[in-house]
């Protein structure tokens, strides 16, 4: 089934990336310190990065 110019694959791509981004920034935060603190931060972080660029791209449309 396609749905519009993208296919469903490409569609719940990204979403699924960002989840797994999620929870291995989660579980990352919750094992330890140093370098567990660095992945939980990234991890987390990169899923507010997705969320604000495609605030932005949206709005340049």
């Amino acid at each position: 089934m396609k749905t519009g110019p993208f296919s469903l694959k490409v569609i719940f791509a990204v979403p699924l990336v960002v989840a797994f981004l999620s929870l291995i920034g989660l579980v990352g935060a919750l094992l330890g310190d140093d370098v567990w603190d660095w992945i939980g931060w990234l991890g987390l972080g990169a899923c507010i990065a997705v969320t604000i660029w495609a605030l932005i791209a949206r709005r340049v449309r």
